[in-house]
């Protein structure tokens, strides 16, 4: 499946919480690295960490540009994550998305130097602060907490979409706007 069909859910979802109708909650997840016997995951996880202190908006941009440079299935390794999202007034829950962050095949396909030359697609992300976070993994613990705290939850993988505690219905749903737009608004989104 293409990143660009991957996107959707992530894209409404951006939408959506521009437009105030839902509370977005990213849950960071390194995972496949377990599967994969690599640490590209936890490398692209512990950058997205970082971008959070780059200042608003860093994140969720960064985030988008791993995403778009996640391999097709079965290449590479990448971060998984989760969004989480509340609809409507006083709504709790959760929508998932996934991001991710591969290689060029190999199991730890990205290196500090590939995750900053991504971070370039980010307008003022790059500083010597971010560039030393990425290139030392100065977030790695912050990284292996997030990992057992997603493990904890019961989520299996990622895309995964809660909408106040309840799990959107998978398929299709998850890669079309449309269909996407439409499972929000059937779960009162």
């Amino acid at each position: 499946m293409s990143p660009a069909r991957r996107a959707c859910a992530g894209t409404v979802l951006a939408e959506e919480a521009a437009a105030g109708t839902v509370k977005v909650e990213y849950v960071v997840a390194s995972f496949l690295d377990a599967r994969t016997g690599g640490t590209a995951s936890a490398r692209a996880a512990n950058a997205l960490r970082a971008s959070v202190d780059a200042g608003p908006g860093r994140f969720s941009a960064f985030q988008a540009a791993l995403f778009a440079a996640q391999p097709g299935e079965g290449e590479g390794s990448g971060v998984g994550e989760g969004a989480g999202a509340s609809g409507g007034a006083g709504g709790s829950g959760a929508a998932g998305d996934s991001g991710a962050a591969g290689g060029s095949g190999a199991p730890d396909g990205f290196s500090a130097e590939h995750l900053l030359r991504i971070a370039d697609r980010v307008e003022g992300l790059r500083s010597a602060a971010f560039d030393r976070a990425v290139r030392e993994n100065t977030h790695r613990e912050w990284v292996a907490d997030a990992e057992k705290a997603f493990e904890a939850s019961g989520v299996g993988g990622t895309p995964t979409v809660l909408v106040d505690g309840a799990a959107l219905p998978g398929g299709d749903a998850l890669y079309d706007a449309a269909e996407f737009s439409k499972a929000l608004r059937d779960a009162g989104v």
